[in-house]
């Protein structure tokens, strides 16, 4: 049962931080007025979102990715199983990564959007009880209005 738990603890974190957390050229620069800052505010009610979802439960997170994942990779929505997931943005980080692509994207595929990056800090939650937290970065897309991500999925 421990091994089943180790098990799902490293594949979690392994998921979550999966194509995220490549290191993007550049520097973070505040968002500008316009846009970028209205997006911003797309961008923290996605966290924000995302952890009361988690502090809903497992059905209430699933809705949530499920709902929120970017439409042009609806078809790449994966389950966390009993997993929840508390992310939490450093906002200080946020900058725009026009030239990322998903990992494993069908021919490159850029999805429709501004993307955006910022650092997070992920808690992988069991019932309630933390099985272990990481740091890395995670990519949000702003289209037509709303906020999108990408569901974690397993990559092997």
């Amino acid at each position: 049962m421990m091994r089943r738990f180790a098990w799902l603890l490293v594949t979690a974190l392994a998921l979550i931080l999966a194509g995220c957390s490549s290191q993007v050229p550049g520097r973070a620069v505040p968002a500008r007025a316009g846009s970028a800052g209205g997006d911003r505010g797309l961008v923290e009610a996605y966290f924000t979102d995302l952890n009361a979802s988690a502090d809903e439960g497992v059905a209430s997170q699933r809705e949530f990715l499920r709902r929120t994942q970017h439409p042009d990779f609806a078809d790449r929505l994966c389950d966390l199983g009993n997993l929840t997931l508390h992310v939490e943005p450093a906002m200080s980080t946020f900058r725009a990564d026009p030239k990322w692509v998903p990992p494993e994207s069908p021919a490159s595929r850029h999805p429709r959007g501004t993307v955006y990056v910022l650092g997070v800090s992920v808690s992988v939650r069991q019932q309630g009880a933390l099985l272990g937290e990481q740091i890395g970065s995670q990519r949000v897309v702003v289209l037509d209005g709303k906020a999108y991500g990408f569901s974690p999925c397993p990559t092997g």
